[in-house]
């Protein structure tokens, strides 16, 4: 593996079906809204077919550390309640894979991500760098994963008392300006 090159592997566990889980992470144009501590923008590019294939998105992204990504998201296999694979072009390239199984009333989530780095500067420094960018990924799929669960229990609140309850999602660490 080339020091540009990561692979990594994450599980979530959240409180939900797998149903609710996919009607979340399907929909790319809602990911600032649910985990604004890492997508700070997205522009849906084409809407793909009814599964999902073909769905794109431009996405403008970061973790802890204070750089910025900007990459492609393509919907690359059908959205189910198995889960589905991307594609990543520009500053990340690579595919992700998500995989969700049902575990009584929890879903285990499982995401594979095998990216290389576009972005000229992470790949000058990756050599060096890469434990900490390691760790910065390891840090924005915890996010991911408390964001996630708070936005399933906003979704299952019995009414808008209950719904404002539910405190906001981390935001991200580094403002931009």
């Amino acid at each position: 593996m080339a020091a540009t090159d990561y692979s990594f592997v994450t599980v979530w566990r959240v409180a939900g079906t797998r149903e609710e889980v996919i009607r979340v992470l399907a929909r790319v144009e809602d990911l600032p809204r649910w985990w604004p501590s890492v997508y700070l923008q997205v522009f849906p590019l084409e809407p793909g077919a009814a599964d999902g294939v073909g769905r794109r998105a431009a996405l403008f992204t970061k973790g802890w550390l204070p750089y910025t990504l900007r990459w492609d998201l393509e919907v690359t296999q059908p959205i189910t309640p198995e889960g589905f694979t991307i594609a990543a072009t520009g500053d990340l390239n690579g595919t992700g894979r998500w995989t969700l199984a049902q575990d009584g009333p929890e879903t285990v989530i499982g995401y594979d991500w095998d990216v290389s780095v576009g972005k000229p500067l992470l790949r000058r420094m990756s050599w060096l760098l890469k434990p900490a960018f390691a760790a910065n990924h390891r840090w924005a799929m915890a996010r991911g994963q408390e964001s996630l669960a708070l936005e399933l229990r906003r979704r299952r609140a019995a009414d808008e008392h209950a719904r404002d309850a539910v405190p906001p999602p981390p935001g991200p660490t580094f403002r931009r300006r």
